[in-house]
């Protein structure tokens, strides 16, 4: 391979070659760095209050459920706490620390918003929004079935004519 092919691999997989006399040296795993970049991607805490960091208290704890070893003997599940409001949030989603921290944040700022806002939230108006959705979905599938029942009876009559 050429070693513009190895830089360009270099670079994707975010690890430096190894080069004869050196050690391998790894930086985060990239699955790593891909989750973080999907969870900002998807972040729309731009309408959200913003948290400031002085008014958080975080803890990293023991994991729990399946998973033995690998969730048992490491400290990846976050506590975290606002303290002027006393709203506590538990992430342990996934393996990685900084996931869970990323995670923690964006559960507790959505919860801090509509404690403050209320239903002036966009959270709480996004799940409305989903609720009324959902009902109409309910709704119309509700409607089908009926028409559908209408339609049989009708080609029993026209069977028995």
């Amino acid at each position: 391979m050429s070693s513009s092919v190895i830089s360009c691999l270099c670079k994707l997989l975010s690890w430096t070659p190894w080069l004869p006399g050196k050690q391998l040296q790894f930086l985060k795993p990239w699955t790593v760095g891909i989750l973080t970049q999907r969870e900002l991607a998807k972040d729309s805490s731009s309408d959200l209050l913003q948290l400031n960091e002085k008014d958080l208290e975080e803890q990293f704890i023991r994991g729990h459920g399946p998973g033995g070893q690998a969730t048992n003997k490491t400290n990846n599940c976050v506590l975290l706490k606002h303290i002027p409001s006393g709203i506590v949030v538990k992430c342990h989603q996934t393996r990685s620390t900084e996931v869970n921290r990323i995670r923690a944040r964006r559960i507790l700022q959505e919860k801090v918003d509509l404690f403050y806002k209320g239903e002036s939230s966009v959270i709480f108006l996004q799940k409305e929004e989903a609720k009324r959705k959902k009902q109409e979905k309910k709704k119309r599938a509700k409607e089908n079935l009926e028409k559908k029942k209408k339609f049989k009876e009708m080609q029993n009559l026209e069977m028995k004519d």
